[in-house]
């Protein structure tokens, strides 16, 4: 899950063994979560018709919102159209979303996958950690950013923590993942191309200009046995540098002596308080807007993603460490998920934080969400 308000698109791929296919999403990133409060007053619990009633009507909005179509040239086609509420991802169309990749991933005359929104305004406000995160990342892919690209993790606002393998991107981030782990406990956005391209989470820019044309040549295009790297092509056709360079790169001394993985949270905003002080404005401005968005968080949380992105940046590189592969982290993601959102910081949806202070938060309680669930309740994938 995450947070933005965005109109811009991207193009991913991914590519399987010799002989399967090749997938292209064209995808924007906007992400959005938002806290709901806890009832009060207890619904009376619904009976098998209503629940059936219930699980029709959910389905055939599912179907409704996530159309799926496959083009003469092998280019299988989603698109989300649920504008009125940004295209928000719920279970069944994560559901729905997923089972389209399941069919095509074994059909042979499907080469790519373009992933569009039916709306100018966004192509989705949230996603949920079961879905669509682990088919679009669990490949190789070419994620594309534009010039409108917003992104940002900012669920420590809402006592949950960055998940949908965030930190598994954060970890091959610059900064031996001092760049994710400043990105996730803070919220701070990524507002522009280079920096999106800096982090990893695209490997292309195209104008805005170029997306239509883009998408018609890869409407239009007749694929070989190698389909990612006829999507490469073709993004090498529309493809320009950034205007500018990365503001991330810019700072990255201090996000690492800040955001190193050996760093407490507590710790983290003594090194922030520190560059605070700084003859360069520029740092002093960059480390008072990072304590900002520190003090945003709930303090559990903030320890939470901070153990959780430390441990997965621990892991890169090492093959034999579950944490390594993003099936282990989405795992593990599952757990925390679940126990992060019936705490009280994410009932309760307000900033009445408990404990209140990174100083108060019980660490004990904090390595217990890391825990295995029972077997049967263990994320498969």
């Amino acid at each position: 899950m995450g947070c933005s308000h965005v109109t811009m698109r991207a193009l991913l791929s991914r590519i399987h063994a010799p002989g399967s296919i090749s997938t292209t999403c064209f995808l924007n990133p906007s992400f959005s979560t938002t806290a709901t409060s806890a009832s009060k007053t207890l619904a009376p619990t619904p009976g098998p018709v209503t629940l059936r009633r219930f699980a029709a009507m959910a389905s055939a909005a599912a179907e409704e919102f996530v159309k799926g179509r496959v083009t003469p040239n092998g280019v299988a086609v989603i698109t989300l159209d649920r504008p009125k509420a940004l295209n928000a991802m719920n279970l069944e169309m994560d559901i729905r979303y997923k089972a389209f990749l399941d069919e095509w991933e074994t059909n042979p005359s499907v080469k790519c996958i373009l992933v569009e929104s039916s709306s100018p305004r966004a192509f989705s406000a949230g996603m949920d950690i079961k879905g669509v995160a682990a088919e679009i990342q669990k490949d190789n892919n070419t994620p594309l950013v534009q010039k409108r690209t917003l992104l940002a993790m900012p669920e420590n606002g809402i006592g949950l923590f960055p998940d949908v393998g965030f930190a598994y991107i954060g970890a091959k981030a610059p900064g031996g993942g001092a760049v994710g782990l400043y990105l996730g406990m803070t919220g701070k956005r990524i507002s522009s191309p280079a920096d999106a391209l800096f982090i990893g989470l695209g490997t292309h820019y195209v104008p805005s200009a170029n997306l239509v044309s883009l998408k018609e040549s890869l409407l239009s295009a007749s694929f070989t046995d190698d389909p990612h790297r006829d999507v490469e092509s073709l993004l090498t056709k529309y493809k320009n540098e950034p205007e500018s360079g990365p503001q991330l790169e810019k700072f990255l001394p201090y996000i690492i002596s800040s955001f190193g993985p050996d760093k407490s949270a507590a710790e983290s905003v003594e090194e922030l308080k520190k560059s605070s002080q700084s003859s360069d404005a520029a740092v002093a401005e960059w480390a008072n807007d990072a304590l900002a968005g520190l003090t945003k968080g709930a303090p559990f949380s903030l320890c939470l993603t901070q153990k959780h992105f430390s441990r997965v940046a621990s892991a890169y590189g090492n093959d034999e460490h579950y944490l390594s592969k993003l099936a282990g982290v989405m795992k593990l993601e599952y757990r925390i998920a679940l126990r992060s959102s019936v705490r009280n910081d994410f009932v309760e949806g307000n900033p009445k934080w408990k404990p209140a202070t990174l100083e108060h938060v019980d660490m004990g309680e904090v390595e217990s969400v890391f825990e295995p669930l029972g077997a049967e309740a263990e994320l498969n994938v």
